[in-house]
């Protein structure tokens, strides 16, 4: 019978083996820090959030983790969610400076909390005991106010500028598709070349990734067509961005461009007031609105996930309330 040799430290009990994958994911699981790991790839896998959205819930949910040193989800509390909420709303002495962070914004705020709820609903849902979603509250914030070009100042920025070159086509197809549309800037920007003109209808790929129909006008149509007929290049972006010399496409138009295209634009046209790209957005909507389309057509034609977001617009375009002030307001003064 061979020798046995025994290991000096085997009569002490000490296991000098690594743990199992199942006993790793149990220590690991134990930590918030995993807890939050899972809930980033979830929101980035499962529920198909974009990368900027998930670098936004880690850096809200890292900040919230830093501020209540805690080691396991059980430990947040009211309590320590209230003070969070106290930390974010009042100015913070930056480290080794005299600079004082201003408070945060309301809107900024909510998202912080925004994040730690759906957090702990995640928790929930994975049948861990933890603070009640519910009971964290969201803060009110005040309506957000939209800027909405005046009727006189959008027709004169549509209007076709009496010099028509290459440059100056791009730019009012630019312009009559935002109108058109209802489209955000970057899904403008993100537009392909190649669109069926005669069916007018366009499929964008919005926030979430969401797939959604929208549709050209006449107009739209009609100066998309003259501008593509001078397009002369191979490039697949529907919009492009050009040297000064008009000859040369440098690729897919930027934001940058569209903004900086359409200052230009507004000044030309004697607007006496900054715009941007949004504010044609919104001139979209009000104007469905104002001319009796329901809510929810123009929720789903503007890609909003929540009906509530495109409430806002609401306030401007009531024909009802205009009515009624017009029928019964100023009535003993005789009309004068």
């Amino acid at each position: 019978m061979m020798p046995i040799y025994y290991d000096t430290y085997s009569t002490q009990k000490m296991s000098l083996s690594l743990p199992s994958a199942t006993e790793y994911n149990d220590v690991m699981a134990s930590s918030i820090e995993a807890y939050l790991e899972e809930y980033l790839n979830y929101l980035e896998i499962e529920k198909n959030r974009s990368p900027k959205t998930r670098e936004n819930y880690e850096r809200y949910l890292k900040e919230f983790l830093k501020f209540a040193k805690i080691s396991s989800p059980s430990q947040i509390t009211e309590t320590i969610v209230r003070a969070f909420r106290l930390h974010l709303a009042r100015p913070v002495a930056v480290r080794n400076s005299d600079e004082i962070r201003q408070s945060l914004k309301k809107v900024t705020q909510g998202y912080y909390v925004i994040a730690l709820r759906n957090f702990l609903k995640y928790l929930t849902r994975r049948d861990m005991k933890v603070l009640a979603p519910e009971k964290i509250e969201l803060p009110k914030v005040p309506s957000r106010q939209i800027e909405v070009l005046d009727y006189e100042d959008l027709e004169r920025l549509l209007a076709r500028p009496t010099k028509m070159n290459f440059r100056a086509l791009r730019d009012q197809a630019i312009l009559e598709t935002f109108f058109s549309t209802g489209l955000r800037l970057s899904e403008l920007c993100s537009l392909d070349r190649y669109v069926d003109l005669n069916r007018g209808e366009l499929t964008v790929r919005g926030k979430g990734d969401k797939l959604r129909v929208v549709f050209l006008s006449d107009r739209a149509k009609k100066t998309i067509k003259e501008y593509l007929e001078k397009r002369g290049d191979t490039e697949s972006a529907l919009f492009v961005s050009l040297a000064k010399n008009e000859k040369n496409i440098l690729g897919r138009i930027t934001p940058r461009s569209v903004q900086r295209l359409m200052n230009y634009r507004a000044i030309a046209s004697g607007i006496p007031k900054k715009i941007h790209p949004h504010q044609l957005r919104h001139s979209f909507a009000t104007d469905l609105l104002i001319n009796g389309a329901d809510l929810r057509s123009v929720q789903e034609l503007l890609g909003h996930a929540n009906i509530n977001t495109t409430q806002i617009y609401t306030h401007i375009t009531n024909k009802e309330l205009r009515e009624i002030h017009k029928s019964f307001h100023g009535r003993r003064r005789g009309g004068k």
